[in-house]
């Protein structure tokens, strides 16, 4: 068994291709994946940055090719890890690294809560349970440890600092569409240094964030009023379909004012038509990438010091599975001797019953010698075992599961790079 990601990010995928990769609700997702007989365990990621799916299960890599087709995905925007390779990598997810803003601290929120999710789905087994509880820790410790998150570090955070370069914010109204987590951080970072609206689909929950930050709330189907009204639109929200657009856009510019948007959110709220219109600017996450640029610079020698951290976690994390493989194996071992023991006490009785005059209490005498004797039995391999798991040699850990019966079911996390497949540069 191997564990295995597939990863379209930001790093080679545009934001459309972003939205093209999601298909379905988590659940759904997950029984798909785990509908093939070759995977066990499956949990997803999906951010405005990134969609990633983790296996766990045989032949994963062929798995992922594969789904990567179904999802209509184009190999050109996809990163597959196998092994180690997977694992650091959802260590450096959850410390931020990955991030296209790095340090961010909004990410290490999402692997919890992905993590929450694919256990509420029946995708997390002992494995992926493993290793996602040590990615958060991780991610806590990195920051912890470093100034990695330090300062302005979000999505949010870099979308009012690409409007401030193109725009200026100084004496400027700009309507904030969304009041979720992204939006209000967005809503801080303008505090007090615009006029700021507010329109959310619940009113009220627009109206307590403006309270907060000074702003204005102002009705979700007053959107098109404010465009007309306001020099900038940072859009925000959760929603599926767009919530602006270009009709919308057009109607509220046609005196000919000039608008400038910027659209941070996944899915796309802003229709990408609306760039067609002749007085609008439209930004979205792809644009942000400058600001990530110059984010980077400022935090080279941070991440030097989370890698490091990372590296010395990954090693524990393997011995950690190593640990996970051993249980399993002597798992095997006892459920095995168990079986046979349980059948042995009957006959046993039975025989003992029909020649000597005795009542159901043996039974209990002949359990508790049986099982005496098979902890006693099992002691030296299941301490030899351990061992074995402990040094790497984890052939004889295998060769122990098949033959008493258990599942391979732990991946082996040597260092491997991925086949060329179908055409498909090596990655790994």
């Amino acid at each position: 068994m191997e564990i295995s990601c597939l990863v379209i990010s930001h790093k080679k995928a545009s934001v459309k291709d972003i939205e093209k990769a999601w298909h379905g609700n988590c659940c759904e997702i997950i029984n798909r994946v785990l509908s093939n007989p070759g995977i066990d365990e499956c949990a997803l990621l999906f951010t405005c940055n990134r969609v990633e799916v983790y296996v766990v299960g045989k032949n994963t890599v062929d798995f992922l090719y594969g789904f990567a087709d179904q999802m209509g995905v184009s190999k050109r925007v996809i990163d597959i890890y196998k092994g180690d390779d997977c694992l650091r990598h959802l260590l450096r997810v959850a410390s931020g690294l990955e991030s296209m803003i790095v340090g961010e601290d909004q990410i290490l929120g999402q692997v919890r809560d992905f993590y929450n999710i694919g256990k509420d789905c029946g995708g997390i087994g002992d494995t992926l349970d493993l290793v996602f509880r040590k990615a958060i820790h991780v991610g806590v410790k990195v920051r912890r440890l470093t100034r990695i998150n330090k300062g302005s570090v979000s999505i949010a955070s870099a979308g009012v600092e690409l409007l401030n370069r193109v725009l200026g914010l100084n004496g400027k109204r700009v309507l904030l569409v969304g009041a979720g987590e992204m939006a209000s951080a967005v809503a801080r970072a303008l505090s007090n240094r615009v006029t700021l609206y507010i329109a959310n689909r619940t009113f009220e929950r627009g109206l307590k964030l403006a309270k907060a930050v000074g702003g204005c709330a102002v009705r979700f189907d007053e959107i098109e009023k404010y465009l007309s009204l306001c020099d900038a639109v940072v859009s925000a929200t959760a929603s599926r379909g767009y919530v602006i657009t270009k009709e919308m856009v057009e109607r509220a510019l046609k005196n000919g004012k000039k608008l400038t948007i910027i659209d941070i959110a996944l899915p796309r709220d802003v229709d990408e038509r609306v760039a067609e219109l002749e007085n609008v600017r439209l930004y979205d996450i792809d644009d942000l990438r400058v600001i990530s640029e110059d984010n980077l610079k400022k935090r080279l020698s941070e991440v030097e010091k989370a890698e490091e951290i990372i590296e010395k976690e990954l090693a524990h994390l393997k011995d950690m599975l190593k640990g996970l493989k051993a249980r399993m194996a002597i798992g095997a071992m006892y459920r095995r001797a168990d079986a046979v023991k349980r059948k042995e006490i009957i006959e046993a009785f039975n025989k003992l019953s029909a020649k000597y005059e005795i009542d159901e209490g043996a039974i209990e005498i002949l359990e508790n010698f049986l099982n005496s004797f098979v902890k006693r039995f099992l002691s030296v391999p299941t301490k030899r075992l351990r061992e074995f798991a402990k040094n790497g040699n984890g052939d004889v850990v295998k060769a122990i599961e098949l033959v008493f019966g258990g599942d391979d079911l732990v991946p082996d996390f040597e260092t491997e790079k991925v086949e060329k497949k179908r055409g498909v540069e090596e990655v790994g």
